[in-house]
Formats: C-alpha cells, sequence, structure tokens
C-alpha cells in the first residue's frame, strides 16, 4: 500500500472528510436560511390573510424584526434560532470558530430581544435596544466571513470567486449603513414596502448568497473537483489537523 493510500484510508483522513461533509451542510443551512427567509415573512403574512379571510393590507412587515408582531413571529424566531445553531456548531479552523460562535449567539440574542413595539415600555425599549445591537453584530460577523474567510487571495481561487465574495462582504456593510439610516430618519414609512426592509433583505441575501457560493466551493473541494488551497483555511483547524497524513511507517 502506497503512503498516498495509507493517508487516505487512516482515520484522520475519514474524520477530515466527515468534517468536510458536516461544515459543507452547515454552511449551505446558514445561506439557505438567508436567502428563504426576506421573502418567507411578507409571503406567510399575506398567505396567513387569505386563509383566514382577513385583509391582506399591510401584510409586508416595515422591517424584517417587526414580523415579531405577525403572524410569521414563528417562522422569524425559529429561522433565527436555527441561524444560531448552525452557527455554534459550525468548525473549521480557530478564527472562523470563534467568529461564527459569536455570530451564532448574536442570531440567538437577535431572536430572544425582540424589537421595540409602537407603544414600547421603558424595558421593552431597553429590549429593543439590544435587538439591534445584536443584529448589528450578526450582520457585521457574517460580513467578515466573506471578506476575511471565504475570499483566499493566496491560493488558485479563481479571481471572480473571491470578487463576489468580497462583493458580498462591502454589500453587507452597505446594507447594513442604509437600513440604520433607512430607521433613523423614517425615509418611506408610508411606503407598501419600506426601505429598511429592503436594506435589510439586500444583507440578508448577500451573506445567504456566499454562504451557499462557500458550501458549493467546499463540495467541489470535497470532490476532488479543485484543489485543495482554493479552501481558504487559517493553521491549526480542525479540518486542516484531520486531513494531515500519517507518517511512512
Amino acid at each position: 500500500m502506497t503512503h498516498d493510500s495509507r493517508a487516505q484510508n487512516s482515520p484522520g483522513a475519514r474524520r477530515g472528510v466527515q468534517d468536510e461533509r458536516t461544515v459543507t451542510f452547515l454552511r449551505l443551512g446558514v445561506g439557505l436560511i438567508g436567502i428563504l427567509l426576506p421573502p418567507a415573512l411578507p409571503f406567510g403574512n399575506w398567505l396567513a390573510a387569505e386563509v383566514t379571510g382577513r385583509s391582506t393590507d399591510g401584510f409586508w412587515p416595515g422591517s424584517m424584526s417587526a414580523s415579531y408582531y405577525t403572524g410569521t413571529r414563528n417562522v422569524f424566531v425559529g429561522a433565527l434560532c436555527a441561524l444560531g445553531v448552525f452557527l455554534i456548531c459550525y468548525r473549521f479552523d480557530r478564527r472562523d470558530d470563534r467568529w461564527s460562535s459569536a455570530a451564532g449567539v448574536f442570531a440567538l440574542g437577535v431572536a430572544l430581544c425582540p424589537t421595540s413595539p409602537s407603544d414600547a415600555s421603558a424595558l421593552q425599549r431597553t429590549v429593543g435596544v439590544l435587538h439591534l445591537v445584536f443584529a448589528s453584530l450578526l450582520f457585521v460577523m457574517l460580513a467578515m466571513f466573506c471578506l476575511y474567510s471565504f475570499r483566499n487571495p493566496r491560493s488558485t481561487q479563481p479571481a471572480r470567486v473571491g470578487a463576489a465574495y468580497l462583493a458580498a462582504g462591502v454589500l453587507i456593510l452597505v446594507a447594513l449603513l442604509l437600513s440604520v439610516a433607512a430607521g433613523a430618519t423614517g425615509v418611506g414609512d408610508d411606503w407598501a414596502v419600506r426601505p429598511l426592509y429592503l436594506s435589510e433583505w439586500l444583507a440578508t441575501w448577500s451573506f445567504g448568497a456566499a454562504w451557499i457560493g462557500a458550501a458549493r466551493e467546499l463540495a467541489a473541494h470535497h470532490r476532488g473537483d479543485s484543489d485543495r488551497a482554493v479552501v481558504p483555511r487559517q493553521p491549526g483547524g480542525a479540518v486542516t489537523e484531520a486531513v494531515q497524513p500519517e507518517a511512512p511507517a
């Protein structure tokens, strides 16, 4: 048996393959939540109103967080809880592990600390501030993945792939700033679809597309369709250590 064959069949290598599959599924789960959640909230409100015979006026919430006070509250909270669990369970390398754990905690914070209602009490306003802080930090952490984790300029990663991750990260940060401006100024508050919701939609779709792209990239790497250097990884990561070949006998 050759040295390469022993390395591929070793327990460490087999654990590495399973780790990559798990990471791929977690990336895909995060990405699908990002893609499906923004349209699911208004559509769910509209569908619930149609089924129950109620008026569909105002089915589009003022913001994604405002869904907490609509018929899709459970969809919103459940999706964020799932996002938080996926991120906390995500393990790829030491730096990403810290970032994903922090992002997962922030996602759970967004889910468990609802935004302030229009007639908020002092306690609700305090909780609403925590909601905004958690949401902002969540988007920043997800942007960091796009800007620094998924991009790998020092590898054989195609330039267009790195540019796509860069664009996604920049869009998240720009959309975050736009949502802050829209929320602070109240621009478009009388619109059927408010600029705040559109800004949040843009940020959410940006990280969703990036995480799905990263899942596909890792899946292609696992199949052997691309060079290992395409997948960025910090030294000492769990996956890196798992696939190290054994010393020759």
